[in-house]
């Protein structure tokens, strides 16, 4: 980590930052002479930081708080190590952190410790988990008092309506684009394909396959910060809010992921389309742990816009082949990449916090050897009787606080914090007009 710095000598100052349970970045600024301490001694700051709401404050009836005195945490750099921050004007370098207790434990409520646990219980068993996150996003000027799209850097013409994978629409804002590659390429962020999308303003990046699970986690929470970050250096906004425009379908953050064994070989390859008897466990874990665990994948009031039938999101809890209706796709192609795509999650989630549902689930469903319900044909929001995801934000926060299944792969700790997070957000929002939401959500998520 050291070695970095002393090759880029421009860097005056660093961030050390850790994701908090709804994903912002919490942490502080350190002039780069002490960036040695840091790496060698960590930091300290409050337990409390990582349970803040979305607007940065105190949980009200938090233990964290004042019932334990606001103790500190010791936070340490991940093995991720230093990178450049190309979004800001001054030569700049980020290091990410996480937290510790003081004699050395993780500590449960960091919601990077909960995807690692997950992992760590793969591992045990002598399988390694592999990732591929997709993240839609909206550029966005919000400049005045309607949310439009931002005028072209090309021809200063504005999109009126969506272009779904359209090269002129890519080509509008090339600029940018070709700035997000060069960072990401800095940051050491594997961006494979662009495309524009189904929403005004919209597009998504496709970030590579990884066999560590933490990178990918690690990718998509730092191409989140990079992303928005860097469309404000352009003049304009990026948001990863789940549903800004109401007539149009919303951004979605897609995970494929399939599992190695020892040997490296895919066991949910079966040499055919169907996949193997542990995918179809794995299916059936996802299944079985969505309704309760929806509130990590859709973890905020707007979020619940973006789940309605129709709008290529997910409503009802099922299953299948090649089909995008289904909250689980099972991709064609080659059987040697086959792999189970996640499709509820939208951009506004902590990448941590879903990958640890998203895994845990598919392993509880593996160790239990659980059986998934027949895969659906055609339109999956025409079919009936299939249980269904829940439809407010308020439901989702009651389904996790009920659930003893999501107390299976997440830590009981982690699961208060975020039940008291949410309860605190809903009181508080319902406060505010749809203009406040929309500008609290706009650049948080």
């Amino acid at each position: 980590m050291k070695d970095w710095l002393r090759k880029h000598p421009d860097v005056r100052t660093i961030r050390v930052a850790a994701a908090d349970l709804n994903g912002q970045a919490r942490g502080k600024r350190v002039p780069a002479r002490f960036a040695d301490n840091v790496v060698k001694n960590g930091t300290r700051f409050p337990f409390s930081v990582l349970n803040l709401d979305i607007w940065g404050e105190d949980i009200d009836d938090s233990q964290l708080v004042f019932e334990q005195g606001d103790q500190d945490g010791i936070l340490k750099p991940t093995e991720r190590g230093f990178m450049p921050m190309p979004w800001l004007e001054a030569p700049t370098a980020l290091l990410p952190i996480w937290m510790f207790r003081e004699n050395g434990t993780p500590y449960e409520g960091d919601p990077r410790h909960a995807l690692a646990t997950v992992v760590n219980r793969f591992k045990a068993r002598g399988l390694t988990p592999v990732c591929a996150i997709e993240l839609e996003f909206f550029l966005i000027d919000d400049s005045g008092k309607t949310l439009q799209a931002p005028a072209s850097p090309r021809s200063g013409k504005v999109r009126k309506a969506a272009e779904t994978l359209s090269i002129r629409a890519l080509d509008a804002f090339d600029t940018f684009f070709t700035d997000l590659y060069d960072a990401c390429e800095a940051m050491d962020i594997p961006a494979d394909t662009a495309t524009s999308e189904t929403g005004l303003g919209q597009f998504e990046v496709n970030l590579m396959h990884s066999d560590d699970a933490l990178r990918a986690a690690d990718d998509a929470w730092l191409f989140k910060m990079l992303v928005k970050g860097l469309a404000r250096r352009h003049g304009f906004a990026a948001s990863f809010m789940a549903k800004p425009y109401p007539e149009y379908s919303g951004s979605g953050l897609h995970t494929h992921f399939s599992v190695l064994d020892e040997k490296g070989d895919n066991v949910f390859d079966s040499g055919g389309p169907k996949g193997t008897a542990m995918m179809k466990n794995a299916v059936a874990g996802c299944l079985n742990a969505m309704h309760d665990s929806t509130l990590i994948f859709a973890p905020h009031q707007n979020s619940y816009e973006r789940l309605v039938p129709g709008k290529h999101a997910p409503t009802a809890v099922a299953w299948g082949y090649e089909n995008r209706t289904a909250a689980i796709r099972i991709p064609a192609g080659n059987p040697a990449a086959r792999r189970i795509e996640h499709r509820v999650a939208g951009g506004d989630v902590n990448p941590y916090l879903m990958l640890a549902a998203i895994l845990g689930a598919a392993l509880d469903g593996i160790e239990n050897q659980m059986e998934p319900p027949s895969p659906i044909v055609g339109n999956a929001y025409a079919v009936e009787g299939l249980p269904q995801i829940p439809t407010s934000w308020e439901a989702a926060i009651d389904a996790m606080e009920q659930s003893e299944i999501v107390a299976r792969f997440i830590h009981p700790e982690l699961i208060k914090n975020l039940i008291s997070t949410k309860r605190q957000e809903h009181h508080y929002i319902g406060e505010l007009t749809d203009a406040e939401r929309i500008e609290l959500y706009l650049d948080t998520v």
